[in-house]
């Protein structure tokens, strides 16, 4: 069967499932969780898994669901990645009242979209058509959050990373893996919808900052004290001031958070807590500025008598999707969204692991304009189900099998001419470093 037919008929069996693929998404949407705790989600994915008659591997990074479609040959794996994660957002009016986690991250779109291919290929026989295997991948932890709680657990041995694929990659998930894409939602005022192939990402050191100081009456005896949240906030405006050196180029961001800042308003605070990244666009910038950072940070300390005490973790690497696997989602995005509505955003200054995984194999991550408000905001809605449900899930799908026809020969014209950073031991030992300090 020739390559278009192919297409034509996944695309014909994923409008044909348009209210199976919506569904799943608002069970998702529902139901949020937050990183390594998605049971709920991870059950759901096993769920349609089961129905899709796919067997599936399960516990990868504590949540996350694997499974194979395999092709008429195995030469090259293409694996499509969905996130099980969501955010806090208190104020969205969907947010878990308990725990405040919504789905204003869109990923219950991305888990659509996964499933969605699966269903596709599997009603349409695409599989025994191609070369290769398609490996749907439900990945926890995207959003590198809860510090505190996910450095508890890597303290016990659960966790070598905190990030869902970081984790993944430690664990050899992505061993039997040749590439990887994903989509993400993002937000656009075109009623038609944008589809934006993907361009760099920061990436980024996580940090915990613990400062000390000694309790006292904060009327009666204040000089007995030792203020740690005027150190802290001194160690920030330290930072601050040190702005001016950040290149525009670097794309730096610092922002923290305190996540305790006291005890009683009449004691003296002894005992402050932050945690916060150092996000830049390269490696090299990445630790020259935390460097930096972690001076002014202790020097907020040292003014006040305090002691100031640094934890960095392993954080995210910048992201550098593959050029080639991008020109081939490129032209499918153009034949469904036309070429006004296609192009390679600027870099962005937040981050994914989706770019730990592109310093080991070829990966791509597209931004699909189908929602309004800000993304992680209250506001966050999705608008354009068409985008989301069809379109979205249609050029994932004709990728695919542009890179899996004809003895998967695109697939391995890409994969020969990618140059890996890391493999998966090079990779752990260069995070390692990072939380040792060396």
């Amino acid at each position: 069967m020739s390559k278009e037919d192919l297409k034509r008929r996944v695309c014909e069996a994923i409008r044909a499932r348009r209210a199976d693929i919506k569904a799943i998404a608002e069970n998702v949407f529902a139901e949020p969780e937050l990183g390594f705790k998605e049971t709920k989600t991870s059950e759901k994915v096993k769920a349609e898994f089961t129905k899709l008659g796919l067997s599936y591997e399960s516990n990868w990074g504590i949540t996350g669901v694997k499974a194979r479609m395999k092709g008429r040959k195995s030469n090259k794996t293409v694996a499509l990645l969905g996130e099980l994660d969501a955010i806090i957002c208190r104020d969205h009016p969907n947010a878990d009242p308990k725990t405040g986690a919504a789905h204003c991250c869109g990923h219950h779109v991305q888990i659509a979209n996964m499933l969605a291919v699966g269903m596709a290929f599997k009603d349409a026989g695409i599989m025994q058509e191609l070369d290769g295997d398609l490996v749907l991948f439900a990945v926890p932890a995207e959003e590198y959050v809860e510090i505190d709680y996910r450095n508890g657990l890597r303290s016990k041995g659960t966790l070598r990373y905190l990030g869902g694929k970081q984790q993944l990659i430690a664990e050899g998930a992505f061993e039997d893996i040749n590439m990887a894409m994903q989509m993400h939602v993002q937000i656009t005022s075109d009623p038609k919808g944008f589809y934006d192939l993907g361009g760099t990402c920061n990436g980024f050191v996580g940090k915990l900052m613990t400062y000390r100081g000694r309790a006292a009456h904060a009327a009666g005896a204040p000089d007995k004290g030792i203020n740690a949240l005027n150190a802290a906030m001194l160690g920030v405006m330290g930072v601050n001031a040190i702005r001016e050196r950040f290149r525009d180029e670097d794309c730096v961001r610092f922002h923290p958070i305190i996540n305790s800042g006291g005890d009683l308003v009449n004691v003296i605070p002894d005992y402050v807590t932050m945690e916060s990244y150092t996000r830049a666009a390269n490696v090299e910038a990445m630790m020259r500025y935390n460097t930096d950072i972690n001076r002014a940070l202790k020097a907020g300390a040292d003014a006040v008598g305090a002691t100031c005490e640094l934890q960095d973790l392993p954080g995210y690497l910048p992201l550098r999707p593959d050029v080639e696997l991008r020109g081939v989602l490129r032209d499918n995005a153009v034949a469904l969204f036309g070429e006004d509505h296609v192009a390679v955003g600027a870099h962005n200054a937040g981050s994914t692991e989706m770019g730990d995984v592109s310093h080991l194999i070829p990966v791509v991550h597209p931004w699909v304009g189908c929602a309004s408000g800000i993304l992680h905001g209250s506001n966050f809605v999705l608008d354009n189900e068409d985008v989301a449900y069809e379109k979205s899930p249609e050029v994932l799908a004709m990728t695919i099998i542009d890179l899996l026809y004809d003895d998967a020969k695109k697939a391995q014209e890409i994969c020969a001419n990618f140059k890996p950073v890391f493999n998966r031991q090079t990779y752990c030992e260069f995070q390692d470093k990072i939380s040792s300090g060396k």
